[in-house]
């Protein structure tokens, strides 16, 4: 019996011939000494590959967060500089206001002393030079804005009067100033001192 292996039988003129298949198991392995790399197929590298979109996301973020903490640390400085020169201002405005107050009573000293030196020689001058003063005195509290208050006969008002005493008078209406017992100055909102009067008694 011969062992020659047999040829194949010669394909007629014209007739058409199937490719031949590789067996399914051979066609699906991959070659050897090669590895199908993640997302095979036309896909992209993930995004944990070096270099990809979740670096430059996390770049991003921390530029974006060093600018913010750049822009509170100045915003930090701004408002302690301005603190420190609202500071300052208020302080020169206090000692101005001192100073203009103080300047505004130089004149009553004046005329106080002056009316001491001439006391000795003329005694009976020293009341109208105390009267003088007095009134000069309370010219000045006006002109800083405290004016002097000193009405009887109106209805007692909490916000301007301070009660010391209740008198039983007939001939006033009840709950009027029927006695001031000490002048006031200023208006309600914008007051030195209330005035003290005594006040007409209720029956």
């Amino acid at each position: 019996m011969s062992t020659q292996p047999q040829q194949p039988e010669p394909v007629p003129e014209g007739a058409v011939t199937e490719p031949e298949q590789e067996p399914e198991q051979e066609r699906d392995l991959p070659a050897p000494g090669t590895a199908q790399a993640p997302g095979a197929g036309g896909e992209g590298p993930g995004p944990d590959a070096a270099g990809g979109p979740a670096d430059t996301e996390s770049d991003e973020q921390a530029a974006a967060l060093a600018e913010l903490d750049d822009r509170w640390r100045r915003a930090l400085a701004d408002l302690e500089n301005l603190r420190k020169r609202h500071t300052r201002e208020l302080e020169r405005e206090r000692a101005a206001e001192r100073a203009r107050t103080a300047a505004a009573l130089l004149p009553v000293i004046d005329n106080l002393e002056l009316a001491l030196s001439h006391a000795e020689a003329d005694p009976g001058s020293i009341v109208e030079g105390v009267k003088a003063i007095r009134d000069q005195a309370v010219n000045t509290l006006a002109q800083l804005g405290y004016e002097r208050r000193a009405e009887t006969g109106v209805p007692f008002d909490p916000a301007r009067h301070e009660v010391l005493g209740v008198i039983e008078d007939p001939e006033a209406e009840p709950g009027t100033v029927v006695r001031v017992l000490r002048p006031g100055y200023g208006d309600p909102g914008n007051q030195l001192r209330p005035v003290a009067v005594a006040v007409a008694k209720r029956e």
